[in-house]
Order: C-alpha cells, then sequence, then structure tokens
C-alpha cells in the first residue's frame, strides 16, 4: 500500500471481563470452541465443552482470577493496553491499535480503525503454535502482513535479559533460574517447542548461565494428553526435595503478566515448591511495559534487527 499510513496491530490472547463465573464461562466458551484450540472433532468436543466443561470450570477459574485481578482490571488487559500506549510514543509516525483474538477490544474493530494504513499485525507469542498464532491468522483478511514469531530476536532477548538483571538488583540471585513456558500436547507441536528451547539458550547465554544454572519447563497441562515435558510443577517439587532452596522463575513466553504466571506459578507453583522443602521463591515478572521491551516491540514491529 504505498504512500498510506503505517499501521501496527498488537494481539494478545484475552480475558473475561470480569472475575465472575458468568463472564469466565463467556471467555471460555468462545476460546475452547476455537478448533485451533481444541483439535478434537467438533461432534465430540462441542457437547463435552456445553455439557460438562462449562457446566464445572468457570466457578474455578473465576476464584483463579479474582486472586490477580488488579484495580484497573484484568492484568492482562492492562498490560496490552499500556504497551500499546508506550508503543504509540516509540512509533510516533505510526498509527498503533491492540486487540484480543478472544473478547475484546475484538480484531475486526482494531483492524476497522486502521483502515487505510499499511498495517502490520504483531501477536504478541513469541513463540509460534498453531493454536495461538495460526488462529490468528484465520481470522485476518487474506494478504495482511503478520509477525509469527519473535522467539530469538535480538532485542527480545535483549529485554528478556535486561529484565531478569533487574530483578536480581532488587532480589537477589537464585540457584537456579528456571524458565517456564505455556505447555501444549506433544503432538504437532515440534516447532514450538524448538523455538522454547532455543529462547532458553540464548537467555542463558545472554545471562551467562552455566548448564545447571537453568532449566526449560512446559506448565499449564490439561486434560489426559501427553503434553510437553519436563512438567514445571513437578520440577519444582523435585528441585526441592533435592535441597535446592532458592529458585527463580521466568517466563519468557508470556509478555505480559497473567493467570498463568500471577496465579499458576505464582500462587500455586510457589506453594509447592515450598511445601517440598524450598526455602525461597521469586516470580520475575514478565516484560509489561519495562522501556527496553517497548523499545524492542518498535524494532521487532518494522521488522528491523
Amino acid at each position: 500500500m504505498a504512500g498510506a499510513a503505517r499501521g501496527v496491530l498488537l494481539v494478545n490472547l484475552g480475558t473475561p471481563s470480569a472475575p465472575t463465573p458468568e463472564a469466565v464461562r463467556r471467555y471460555l466458551a468462545e476460546f475452547l470452541s476455537d478448533p485451533r484450540v481444541v483439535q478434537l472433532p467438533r461432534l465430540i468436543w462441542l457437547p463435552i465443552l456445553h455439557g460438562i466443561v462449562l457446566r464445572t470450570r468457570p466457578a474455578k477459574s473465576a476464584e483463579k482470577y479474582a486472586a490477580i485481578w488488579s484495580a484497573e482490571g484484568s492484568p492482562l488487559a492492562v498490560h496490552t493496553r499500556q504497551q500499546a500506549e508506550q508503543l504509540r510514543r516509540a512509533l510516533p509516525d505510526t498509527r498503533v491499535e491492540y486487540a484480543m483474538r478472544y473478547g475484546e477490544p475484538g480484531i475486526a474493530g482494531a483492524l476497522a480503525r486502521l483502515e487505510g494504513c499499511d498495517v502490520t499485525v504483531l501477536p504478541l507469542y513469541p513463540q509460534y503454535s498453531e493454536s495461538t498464532t495460526e488462529s490468528i491468522a484465520d481470522v485476518l483478511p487474506p494478504g495482511l502482513r503478520m509477525i509469527r514469531d519473535f522467539h530469538d530476536h535480538p532485542a527480545y532477548i535483549a529485554a528478556l535479559a535486561a529484565n531478569v538483571r533487574r530483578h536480581r538488583e532488587s532480589h537477589g540471585r537464585g540457584e537456579m533460574l528456571l524458565m517456564s513456558f505455556h505447555g501444549l500436547p506433544q503432538r504437532g507441536a515440534g516447532r514450538y517447542e524448538a523455538q522454547c528451547h532455543r529462547t532458553g539458550l540464548l537467555l542463558a547465554a545472554a545471562l551467562g548461565l552455566k548448564e545447571t544454572q537453568w532449566k526449560v519447563t512446559f506448565q499449564s497441562r490439561f486434560g489426559y494428553a501427553r503434553w510437553l515435558q519436563p512438567y514445571t510443577e513437578p520440577t519444582l517439587i523435585e528441585l526441592a526435595r533435592r535441597g535446592t532452596a532458592r529458585i527463580d522463575v521466568v517466563c519468557p513466553g508470556f509478555v505480559s503478566d497473567c493467570l498463568e504466571t500471577l496465579e499458576e506459578i505464582g500462587i500455586v507453583a510457589r506453594k509447592r515448591f515450598l511445601d517440598a522443602g524450598g526455602r525461597q521463591f521469586y516470580l520475575v515478572s514478565c516484560l509489561n511495559e519495562a522501556p527496553d521491551w517497548i523499545a524492542a516491540l518498535a524494532v521487532i514491529a518494522r521488522g528491523t534487527v
């Protein structure tokens, strides 16, 4: 689109509008109805979803959301909005919008606000997977430019390393840095798994860590299928039982703090580690609105190194 203004659309996963069973049910109904997310035949899955999952899971999930909800709202929504605001300042010649794949603000409305622009869609998923990245591609107009991953982008790795260093300056350093990525069923996740390990290796190198000082694990297992391993919680329990007194956990697959980082790791995984004999557990915050991350976003969005 020669001569058109530049536009960037940041897209994150989504979040319920409130920490209530009703709001969570609406969100999960949309999220779990996506064939990219649950890759089972619709005739099998939809009766399970509507007859069992949406009757039992929303109340439990609402309690988890309530534990991390802020006065401003969902942490994921708050951080994504602030990232977009900061990116507008970093790219004054570019129109920046943000959207959620599930829930509000929707992708269609954000694209309408960018009408007339030469748009780049930037999913806020550093590592590629069909269930996240391609789910966004499914609802975009044909031919629209989309960045499918940035798992090894130098600016992203540098921002991750700077974030860990800031944490250490304030809280000291654990015996091991556990890098916990969101899990996926093993089947069809080879590209995603490789990218997670590549991110981990590059981050460890940037921090000057020895092989015994870091480990990649996978969290958020759901259902009975075999998921990517090693699993985060069992690894934390094993480390505690083997005498690791202090652990630091970072979640490089999430650029914004959310349910999976604040509740699953910061509350539940912390308790598992301490109950197993660990003495100190520190969760490194996500990149959120760190200035070096906003600068990295600008570089990634422009397609430069």
